[in-house]
């Protein structure tokens, strides 16, 4: 095996392991949602946001404001405009969850949240 291919395996292996930590599996999906609560200022809002991978029980996110940890927000991911057809879901209801972490990223800010309630 190459130094190469004896990296890649080794790469492979930390990061197998530290997956391997989770409870659950982690989705690099990005699904447009609506956040509802109190910003840094204590300030109420409502804001589309977009997540930038999801799991059972939790999300990373990007908010256009501070928030607070732990405070505790509303996520709702809109209802397509088709769903007269049996195949598309009317919506999904709103899901709390609990600000775990904040940082900013530019003009955005990145926010990990864990729900209240696994979804799934």
């Amino acid at each position: 095996m190459s130094v190469k291919e004896t990296a890649t395996h080794h790469h492979i292996g930390i990061v197998q392991s530290y997956e391997e930590r989770r409870r659950f599996q982690r989705l690099r999906l990005q699904v447009p949602m609506f956040i509802r609560g109190r910003d840094t200022h204590g300030e109420q809002f409502l804001e589309l946001a977009k997540t930038l991978d999801i799991s059972a029980i939790g999300a990373f996110i990007t908010s256009p404001r501070p928030l607070a940890i732990n405070e505790t927000i509303t996520l709702t991911i809109p209802a397509p405009s088709i769903t007269s057809s049996g195949l598309v879901p009317a919506g999904m209801p709103p899901i709390q969850a609990k600000v775990k972490r904040c940082q900013e990223a530019g003009d955005v800010q990145l926010i990990g949240v864990e729900f209240l309630k696994p979804i799934g």
